[in-house]
């Protein structure tokens, strides 16, 4: 216990400390000036929205995705299976390049969507495309074993008692997956928050329309404005913390309904 409480804190713990206690050299007033910027605002705003909206279609996308894995056999199963894993492997700045030459004005699928007026690359969409490129893993990977314990009999069992197909999901499938899939939900969100690799290429980072959070703290570094970065990595980390707070204790209530088997 004691080792693992000294390991926690030299990995986690104290690294954040020292984050809090940089932005303690701030007073209250200049702390407030540096969020309150328009800037600052606007590239929170971008990474948090664009964040969640992705985890939400990372949800509905990677569930499908699930059961089609666990529930079908079909040819090259296995080989799509381990293409999820692709994103966690891939080196994030790759992935960013290889998303920007695919969705510019000229790229496969750029081209077609440019025809339609739909542009992508060096837009908010194209920060939106990554981040769901990034989190689908972590809904697939957190689902997939749940859904696979999930007895195909009680399925049965719902449907010989007079259940229909959509009763079956709503009342039997989702209750059994809810913990699982808020724990991926909450990782993709996390891993959407923090990422930049993937971002910065594709996103333009024009201020105040495709400027994510973590571009502009790796910019006021660069400026060696350390105070504003510190600001906005404070606010970033306890926004995350909270929403993920959130989520976990979601998760637990949902954990809590599912009838003891």
């Amino acid at each position: 216990m004691g080792l693992t409480l000294s390991w926690l804190s030299v990995i986690i713990l104290i690294p954040l400390a020292g984050l809090f206690l940089k932005s303690l050299e701030l007073s209250p007033e200049q702390f407030w000036n540096i969020l309150s910027s328009r800037r600052t605002l606007n590239a929170l705003r971008v990474s948090f929205g664009l964040a969640f909206a992705a985890a939400c279609v990372n949800l509905v996308m990677g569930s499908i995705i699930v059961w089609a894995l666990v529930r079908y056999r079909f040819p090259g199963r296995r080989l799509f299976d381990a293409i999820v894993d692709v994103p966690f492997a891939l080196p994030t700045a790759v992935a960013g390049v290889a998303l920007t030459s695919l969705f510019a004005e000229k790229g496969w699928l750029g081209a077609p969507l440019a025809a339609l007026g739909i542009k992508v690359a060096f837009t908010p969409l194209g920060i939106f495309v990554a981040m769901i490129f990034i989190g689908i893993p972590f809904v697939v990977r957190t689902v997939q074993p749940v859904l696979q314990d999930l007895d195909v009999e009680i399925e049965e069992a719902a449907g010989s008692l007079g259940a229909s197909r959509w009763q079956t999901i709503i009342r039997v499938i989702l209750p059994s997956l809810a913990p699982a899939l808020l724990t991926g939900l909450a990782l993709a969100f996390a891993r959407a928050v923090g990422e930049y690799g993937s971002v910065i290429f594709i996103a333009g980072n024009l201020p105040n329309v495709s400027e994510i959070a973590p571009l502009l703290i790796v910019i006021r570094l660069s400026e060696f404005r350390y105070a504003d970065a510190t600001a906005i990595a404070v606010v970033m980390l306890v926004v995350s913390f909270v929403i993920i707070f959130a989520v976990n204790r979601l998760q637990r209530w949902a954990q809590s309904r599912i009838p003891v088997r």
